[in-house]
């Protein structure tokens, strides 16, 4: 049996090109390294914005990494144990964040000892997927929310998503109108409210937004609020898309069985890495419903290259890893034409740099 030898994790924090918000300026990479017991390295990481990622580097040092030394380096075999011996300090969040970067890092070495990429690993079913253009822009003036839309259109991507929930829903009703206007009914255009409402307040604004033939509502409520969500699509017709900030199968399973989303968004990352994220998109695709996986298109865009349907990568905005210029390596994904495939690469082909 190939078992972990070592492992060990570093801290990166990396400035926004463009702040998310006024408190939101740098996401917090926490870059992993595993050897195994036949020499084969392997790279992973986990990821947070702005918050936590010090108590992720913790999770990893202190509690993951002498747990899992002298295991099984199959990742599909350690991940539930080490989920169960974690879970006093949370089933979700923290934990399977911090999960991830070993989790990663195994399924980056099990593909580089074959000398191939993990999307081969696990069985590519297309060379490519559709791209939609994503912004934290909730807080952009119209003209430059404008101009943004633009840039992704002179780029050749036909579905773009922005921020909903002003405080005044007029407010909310011309930015969007606007942004249809300038796309022209050929072009998908989905909206994201970031939790920001609660029902009677989503019922509303989401009446007075379906005008402009919208391809979902994402995260209108609280990620906790599953009788919300429920209630919310029996309402509307407005697809309903969550997932970011649900971090179990058990959490997906809960909204799927209770038709309270039409589209699952999991972050690789969030919900602990591919072992799980594999699972959830099977989940998924026995309930008939669609799947885009949540940013880090580096990541997900290679995952989404293996899954069953129709998936959509999302690339927000100077936001990539390439972009923000912490990859040791060429990206093993490319942006083109609206559309993302990937480039010659082993394993995940995601390394960062030292500092």
């Amino acid at each position: 049996m190939t078992t972990i030898a070592s492992f060990d994790a570093r801290l990166l924090r990396v400035p926004l090109i463009r702040p998310w918000a006024a408190d939101v300026t740098s996401v917090g990479v926490i870059a992993t390294h595993v050897t195994r017991s036949d020499g084969v390295e392997g790279w992973g990481f986990s990821w947070t914005p702005q918050i936590g990622a010090s108590a992720v580097l913790a999770l990893l040092t202190e509690d993951i990494a002498p747990v899992a030394t002298g295991r099984d380096a199959d990742p599909e075999a350690l991940w539930d144990p080490l989920w169960r011996h974690l879970h006093e300090a949370g089933g979700g969040g923290l934990t399977t964040i911090a999960l991830a970067g070993l989790d990663l890092a195994l399924w980056d070495a099990s593909a580089r000892a074959t000398g191939v990429s993990v999307s081969s690993v696990l069985g590519r079913r297309r060379d490519g997927v559709r791209v939609y253009g994503s912004g934290v822009n909730l807080h952009y003036p119209l003209d430059e929310l404008l101009e943004q839309v633009q840039r992704w259109m002179d780029a050749g991507l036909t579905a773009i998503k922005i921020k909903v929930g002003k405080p005044d829903l007029a407010e909310d009703v011309e930015r969007v109108g606007a942004v249809r206007a300038l796309l022209g009914a050929d072009r998908d255009l989905m909206i994201d409210a970031n939790q920001r409402w609660d029902l009677e307040r989503a019922t509303t604004a989401i009446d007075a937004l379906s005008q402009f033939s919208l391809g979902w509502i994402e995260e209108p409520l609280r990620a906790d609020d599953l009788a919300g969500h429920a209630e919310l699509a029996r309402r509307i017709e407005v697809p309903i898309a969550v997932g970011e900030n649900l971090h179990t199968i058990h959490r997906f399973g809960e909204y799927l069985r209770a038709g309270a989303t039409q589209i699952v968004q999991p972050n690789i990352v969030r919900v602990g890495g591919i072992t799980p994220f594999r699972r959830i998109a099977a989940l998924a695709s026995a309930h008939g419903v669609a799947l885009h996986p949540h940013l880090l298109p580096e990541l997900s865009g290679q995952l989404a290259l293996t899954l069953d349907g129709e998936p959509w990568a999302e690339d927000v905005e100077d936001a990539g890893f390439g972009d923000l210029g912490v990859l040791r390596d060429p990206s093993p994904v490319s942006i083109s034409s609206g559309r993302l495939t990937e480039t010659t690469h082993h394993g995940l082909g995601l390394r960062f740099r030292e500092a």
